[in-house]
Parts: structure tokens; C-alpha cells; sequence
């Protein structure tokens, strides 16, 4: 019975891949930034709606629809994508880039929902094959703090029914089309935004000491925090600190009031996360202090680090192979990139996987949130195959 549901889902794949394309390409030329996803979100409603799937909308653009097997109270999974796209000038030069000037899915958002709405088709199909449910969470504003997943949450979309698990899945242009990735246990990091102002006395650069210099107090700052985070971390935990902005000052010979700086900490310990924050506030502090200047520093709780439950992730990674071939089956090394699916994972067992999106592991391969990204879309056969196939193995645990 497994072989014979392994290759109806693998069939519907083939057969559905059209339509998945071209609701990509769709995706793809209209996109939206966070929480601004009105269009895209009616999009897929009205996919839902087509394919007789009920479901219902959350926070403002996001989406929870139900698919029901047999026995619909017996287990609960669910599957989640995510619609946003970036603040970038598309490059590529395609039929279907981006119609919206400075906005792009260079992130594969696009592809995240097509392979969702495809598994949806699917497991829509083969609803008598089946026990369960299959809950679909379209979420809204993952890259942007708060991060759209945490409002979801909030909002009821792991409630009424409660998922046993849930599963997503992210493009990955290292590697080939046609092959998965995985990783159990710690994946990928928190991520936390600092916002951090340092005010001086502005005057004559010819006579720095009648000012409080908040330039070269910031570069005392920058350089400083890098020692306290290499110094006060255990060296055997992951760790980045990164300032990716530093505004202040208008000439060449005034030195300005005020230095805003704008940075990122990301680590794979979440009890180091908050000690940092704390050793990052009271060093910039005491330091602009020791200078004469005042220090304001934010650190908002951004994204946790993600995990990825080992039980469920193995066996997701014996899924893949029943469903590819071991030799498409790869193991992924840890990111200190993010992602708000972090979220779900602190209350239902969940897997992120990658699926590759390279043509012959050479085509395609700009990395995502770069301006000539894009896929070879056969990825998006294997995508919507795999979340439909680890829903319904999930489903008999």
C-alpha cells in the first residue's frame, strides 16, 4: 500500500508540475514585501477554493486551510510556506521577473508556496487513502521582525486542530535539482536586530577637544563588542556579531552630534543569546560613559535558533530515501542564517528541510537574497512530492 501511495504522490508531482509552474511564475512577477501580501494571499485563496479546500484567514494575509482523510480526529500535521518577498531590484531578465520596481522573491518564497499549494492538490487527490488531517499554514512577513510565524501562533494557527508535527521546506541553490537536505537537532541560528545610538557634542574637526567625538567612540564600540562576544562566549558555540550599518556625521570637517549604529547577533544557544545582550548593552554603555557620550541600546527579541526535532527529522531523512534514492539525500551543515519557523518548533515537533534548485549543480547558482536569483523549477516536482509524502508517513506515526 506505501509503494502504490509513494507512486501516486511521485505521478500527481509529474502531472501537477505545470500548474505549480505557472502559478511560481505568477508569484514570482507580483510579489510583496512582509506583511504586505494582500494580493498573494487572495492568490492562493482563491487556489483553495478551486481545489474545494476550506480554510480560513489569519493575520491579515496569512492563510490556514484543513484537508481531511478518513478519520479526520485520528492525527494532525501540518505543512507551512511563506509569502513574502525582499526589498530588491530583480536582475534576471526573465518573462515572469518581477513586475513590482525594487521588490523580488530572491529568497524563494514563491517557490515555498507553489510546492505547497501543489502538496495541497495532491493530498486533496488522495483524501480517501488516507487518516488524519493535513493542516496548510501560508504565513506572511518571514523576513521581518516580528517574524510572520510568531503572530500565526498567536493568532490560533497551531490550535483547533493541534498538528503533531509540521514540516517546511526552503530552496537550496548549493544543491542540485531533484535532491533534498537535512540536518536533526540544531540547525540554524536566533537572530536579534541591534539598534544602538551614541551621542557626543558635535563641533570644529579642527578641535576635537571641545567635542565629545561619537565617530571614533562607535569604532570603539564596533571593535570592542567583537572581543566581548569572542571573550565572553564559549568558543565551542556558534556565534556572529555584525553591525551592517553606520550612520552619522554629514562633512568632512564637523564632527557630529550623534552615531547610529545597526547590527545583527546570532548565535545557536539560547541561553548565551540573552547573557550577549546583556554584555553588549553594558559594554557600549560603560564605554561611550568612559568618553563622556551616552549609549541608547535595543536589542529586540528577534527569531530563536531553530531545531529540528531528531526523531522526526530521521525519519523524514528515510522518507526522502524510500521517496528519491540515498544518493539524493543529502546532510546539511549548520547555518547562522535564520528563519522564523523557529517559532513552530517551540511547540509542535517540526522538520526543515531543503530541497536543491540547480540545474546539474551548475545552472542558477546566484545564492538567494541576490538580484539574479532564480531556480530550475523541476525542483518544484520534488518539493511538492516530499511535503505531500512526509505528511502522510507523518501521519501513521
Amino acid at each position: 500500500m506505501a509503494d502504490t501511495l509513494l507512486t501516486q504522490i511521485q505521478e500527481k508531482a509529474k502531472q501537477y508540475f505545470p500548474e505549480v509552474q505557472a502559478v511560481r511564475r505568477h508569484i514570482h512577477a507580483n510579489p510583496e514585501l512582509s506583511f504586505e501580501e494582500h494580493q498573494t494571499a487572495a492568490f492562493v485563496s482563491d487556489k483553495l477554493t478551486s481545489l474545494g479546500i476550506r480554510h480560513e484567514r489569519m493575520a491579515r494575509t496569512g492563510i490556514v486551510a484543513l484537508i481531511e482523510g478518513r478519520n479526520p480526529d485520528k492525527r494532525c500535521v501540518a505543512l507551512r510556506a511563506d509569502l513574502d518577498a525582499l526589498p530588491i531590484l530583480e536582475a534576471n531578465t526573465t518573462d515572469y521577473r518581477s513586475r513590482n520596481n525594487g521588490v523580488m522573491h530572491a529568497c524563494g518564497h514563491d517557490v515555498h508556496t507553489s510546492c505547497l499549494l501543489g502538496a495541497a492538490h495532491i493530498l486533496h487527490d488522495l483524501r480517501n487513502e488516507w487518516e488524519g488531517t493535513v493542516k496548510l499554514i501560508f504565513q506572511p512577513g518571514e523576513e521581518k521582525d516580528p517574524g510572520g510565524a510568531s503572530i500565526m501562533i498567536k493568532e490560533g494557527a497551531l490550535e483547533n486542530p493541534k498538528p503533531d508535527a509540521i514540516f517546511a521546506l526552503h530552496v537550496y541553490p548549493h544543491l542540485p535539482s531533484g535532491t533534498v537536505g537535512f540536518r536533526a537537532g540544531q540547525y540554524m541560528a536566533s537572530a536579534d536586530e541591534i539598534y544602538i545610538t551614541i551621542t557626543g557634542k558635535g563641533g570644529h574637526a579642527a578641535l576635537p577637544h571641545q567635542t565629545i567625538d561619537p565617530i571614533s567612540i562607535a569604532a570603539l564600540v564596533i571593535t570592542g563588542l567583537q572581543q566581548v562576544i569572542s571573550r565572553k562566549g564559549n568558543p565551542l558555540t556558534p556565534s556572529v556579531l555584525t553591525f551592517g550599518k553606520i550612520q552619522g556625521g554629514f562633512a568632512t570637517n564637523v564632527i557630529p552630534d550623534k552615531v547610529e549604529l545597526l547590527g545583527t547577533f546570532r548565535t545557536m544557544n539560547e541561553e548565551w543569546r540573552y547573557e550577549a545582550h546583556k554584555w553588549i548593552k553594558d559594554f557600549t554603555e560603560q564605554t561611550c560613559a568612559a568618553y563622556g557620550a551616552t549609549a541608547k541600546v535595543e536589542i529586540p527579541s528577534g527569531y530563536p535558533s531553530l531545531f529540528n526535532d531528531p526523531v522526526l527529522t530521521g525519519q523524514a531523512q528515510d522518507w526522502a530515501t524510500d521517496f528519491l534514492g540515498a544518493a539524493n539525500v543529502h546532510e546539511l551543515d549548520m547555518r547562522m542564517a535564520a528563519e522564523d519557523f523557529s517559532f513552530y518548533t517551540r511547540h509542535v515537533p517540526g522538520c526543515f528541510f531543503r530541497i536543491g534548485t540547480s540545474k546539474d549543480g551548475k545552472e542558477f547558482t546566484a545564492p538567494v537574497h541576490n538580484s539574479r536569483f532564480d531556480i530550475d523549477e523541476e525542483a518544484m516536482q520534488t518539493g511538492m512530492g516530499m511535503m505531500a509524502w512526509c505528511a502522510l508517513n507523518a501521519l501513521k506515526r
